[in-house]
């Protein structure tokens, strides 16, 4: 019996990874955007937190009309009701993790969720 699930992402623009792995409590997608390139659509969500971790390159995302630089390492937090969009460089193409989870939804995590043996 299994007790996890596993996947390899290659070389795809976006991987959304909810299905493959039967993700129970969040959406994980995987993006990739080449240089001068956007996210085709601004959108908010209704209950929805999402969390964007920089994996390479640079750009921006404009959060409610305000510019906020990305680059690799960087780590974004955006509420539900935020109109968003994200933006790859001019010259750099940006690669990003999106983590979407119910806003408030965390009960326990880490150091209080874990069971030691």
């Amino acid at each position: 019996m299994t007790n996890y699930a596993k996947m390899n992402i290659g070389n795809e623009g976006r991987v959304e990874l909810h299905d493959t792995l039967s993700l129970t409590g969040a959406e994980v997608s995987i993006n990739k955007i080449p240089a001068g390139e956007c996210v085709p659509f601004v959108h908010s969500h209704e209950t929805n937190e999402e969390v964007y971790g920089v994996l390479e390159g640079e750009g921006k995302a404009v959060l409610d009309g305000e510019d906020v630089a990305l680059r690799k390492g960087d780590w974004l937090r955006v509420p539900p009701a935020t109109k968003r969009q994200i933006f790859a460089s001019a010259n750099s193409g940006i690669v990003y993790v999106c983590i979407q989870t119910k806003e408030g939804s965390l009960e326990a995590f880490t150091s209080n969720d874990a069971i030691v043996g």
